[in-house]
């Protein structure tokens, strides 16, 4: 019972709430409202964000099932946008760039494609991703890694600065 009015308060800040995310606790969902949406930080993101994220123009990033920005100190810069399939977790201290500096004039960007993170994906701590990337269906990015091209290919753990295929892997039990 308490549970249930837990998630009907947390639907008043959140309207994208689901049924997948009573696999949270609750009571990080209400502190997390709380930072968010009463004290301000990434008041505009419309799903639950570590206080200690910052999340970029969250109107251009699509996110599957799970919370982008969760953990502590992600950084998720959404200006040229992101997708998110369905069950990607985001580890503390990712970093999600998908916009580039124009390297005549700094103070310009770049357009370019959205980043694409492919189901089933784990982006493990302190791992950048970096603009134009996609990463394929059930890779996981090894903590610290620096993925500056695509691996479309799925089923691999990448790691490395530049990222490069370290061992493939059986694919996602679901």
């Amino acid at each position: 019972m308490l549970k249930k009015f837990a998630y009907l308060l947390l639907g008043l800040f959140y309207n994208s709430l689901s049924k997948e995310d009573t696999n949270y606790p609750v009571k990080r969902l209400l502190f997390y409202a709380y930072k968010q949406k009463i004290c301000g930080y990434n008041r505009k993101t419309p799903w639950p964000v570590h206080f200690t994220s910052q999340v970029k123009c969250p109107e251009k990033i699509q996110r599957g099932t799970k919370y982008p920005g969760y953990a502590k100190g992600c950084y998720i810069d959404g200006r040229n946008g992101i997708v998110f399939e369905e069950n990607v977790i985001t580890g503390p201290h990712v970093s999600i760039i998908s916009q580039n500096h124009d390297t005549n004039n700094f103070n310009q960007y770049i357009s370019g494609k959205a980043i694409i993170i492919r189901k089933n994906s784990w982006l493990s701590a302190s791992c950048i991703i970096l603009p134009e990337v996609e990463i394929g269906e059930h890779t996981i990015v090894a903590a610290g890694a620096v993925v500056t091209k695509s691996f479309p290919e799925g089923n691999q753990i990448i790691g490395g600065n530049p990222a490069r295929v370290i061992k493939k892997i059986e694919p996602y039990n679901e």
